[in-house]
């Protein structure tokens, strides 16, 4: 095998599994045939095309199934995704929650609701107590200050109980009814654990966009990164489940709002507004694709 060779075959990577199977070879074939004699490196447009085509590739077939259970599946899987996060800087404070909302994030992945319930349901009520003071369920010390290496405020210390108990009040409802189904959502990438350290330490309720930390940054490029593709996602395949997660990843932002609307700044304002802004784009290009398609 050249160096090209592999070269292409690391590209051809993007697309899907199953259509690297059926195509994978015709495709290195051709592109193997219209190489020059001594080429070592795809040309950069090429590749670039090849990503790309990947990349649709994989929406399109992301595309299948109950657009609201797999759109419900999605803002699960963000939801507790964010969760676990919270719970890092506060590991050796909560070291038994952490590992439970772990749990509940790898079992949701997998597409197993029935048994990331019972984990999450717990971790909600765990979160819930935090929030209103109270120590249920096990004798932490309140309030819960960040380890050594992490700078903020006490977990849950901003912000007020009611955005927490949003976001945990629809993981469990969304579990629940994902989990009376008689048939199991898809599996997703384990990808979505590499967004984990990128949200950590970030405050849950959205409040430090004033101070501007990177963490706040990371936070706040990532939603806009994940709205855009839902908002594309949506336009490429005429399909509303990327509407469906980006709204439900919406209320407990807009909770936030209405909890502390005497204290947010223009800064804050202006994040929701941006939330708000990529959200509505993509619960409304599914429906101008659809119509135009239509037409």
């Amino acid at each position: 095998m050249t160096s090209l060779e592999r070269r292409y075959r690391w590209l051809l990577r993007a697309y899907p599994c199953g259509y690297r199977a059926d195509y994978g070879d015709e495709l290195l074939d051709v592109l193997m045939d219209n190489a020059k004699p001594g080429q070592a490196l795809p040309p950069l447009r090429e590749a670039v095309a090849l990503v790309v085509g990947g990349l649709r590739t994989r929406i399109i077939t992301a595309a299948q199934g109950p657009a609201w259970v797999d759109g419900l599946h999605l803002a699960v899987v963000a939801l507790t995704l964010v969760n676990l996060a919270v719970l890092i800087p506060y590991a050796t404070s909560v070291p038994l929650w952490l590992g439970l909302s772990a749990v509940s994030l790898l079992l949701v992945l997998r597409g197993l609701p029935r048994l990331a319930l019972p984990f999450a349901g717990l971790v909600a009520f765990k979160i819930t107590g935090i929030t209103m003071g109270q120590p249920w369920l096990d004798a932490t010390l309140l309030p819960v200050f960040p380890d050594g290496l992490w700078r903020g405020p006490a977990l849950y210390g901003n912000g007020g109980p009611v955005a927490p108990l949003t976001a945990n009040l629809l993981i469990v409802l969304g579990l629940v009814l994902l989990a009376t189904r008689g048939e199991r959502p898809k599996s997703r990438s384990w990808w979505w654990l590499a967004a984990v350290p990128l949200v950590a330490g970030a405050d849950p309720a959205g409040l430090d966009i004033v101070a501007g930390s990177p963490m706040a940054m990371t936070r706040v490029f990532l939603e806009v990164a994940l709205l855009s593709v839902a908002a594309y996602a949506g336009h490429l395949t005429a399909d509303p489940r990327w509407a469906i997660a980006a709204g439900a990843y919406l209320l407990p932002a807009s909770a936030v709002l209405a909890e502390n609307h005497q204290l947010l700044q223009r800064q804050d304002l202006a994040h929701w507004g941006l939330l708000i802004v990529l959200t509505a784009l993509a619960a409304a290009v599914p429906f101008r694709a659809r119509r135009r398609i239509l037409l």
